[in-house]
């Protein structure tokens, strides 16, 4: 029982293996770094890859570093890449932040994404653009 009063419920062997387990990456991997602009800035994603080339981790290189902007996009970088590594595959990853809308937003210099309501979103469909049909044949 816990401090109200209500019985806890025991933790099955089931339960235990639902734990997820990270996925590192190898120390030595490959990466693909593509520069973009959204409104008037520019910045840089690179994207880490395991072995079979699917992504395990984002980072992203915009404004000046200590910048707020520069601070979010870190943030959101190393949020996105601990997912990655815990299991959620990129698609649902791309369901949940494609379509952010907040500054800067706009016009990019990418005919495949020519507007997007974010960096957020723009990084969201590209990886969408250039990683999704990769991890439907690893599936």
């Amino acid at each position: 029982m816990n401090d109200t009063g209500h019985t806890m419920p025991r933790v099955t062997e089931d339960a235990e293996h639902m734990i997820a387990a990270r996925r590192t990456l190898p120390s030595t991997r490959h990466s693909v770094t593509h520069k973009f602009s959204v409104g008037n800035y520019e910045g840089y994603l690179t994207v880490g890859l395991y072995e079979d080339g699917t992504p395990g981790e984002i980072f992203i290189k915009v404004a000046k570093e200590g910048s707020a902007l520069s601070g979010m996009c870190q943030a959101f970088c190393r949020a996105f890449s601990i997912a990655l590594q815990y299991g959620l595959s990129v698609e649902d990853a791309v369901v949940r932040f494609k379509g952010m809308r907040f500054e800067p937003m706009g016009r990019t210099n990418n005919p495949e994404i020519p507007e997007c309501q974010s960096i957020v979103d723009y990084v969201a469909r590209y990886l969408e653009l250039h990683y999704g049909s990769k991890l439907k044949l690893h599936r």
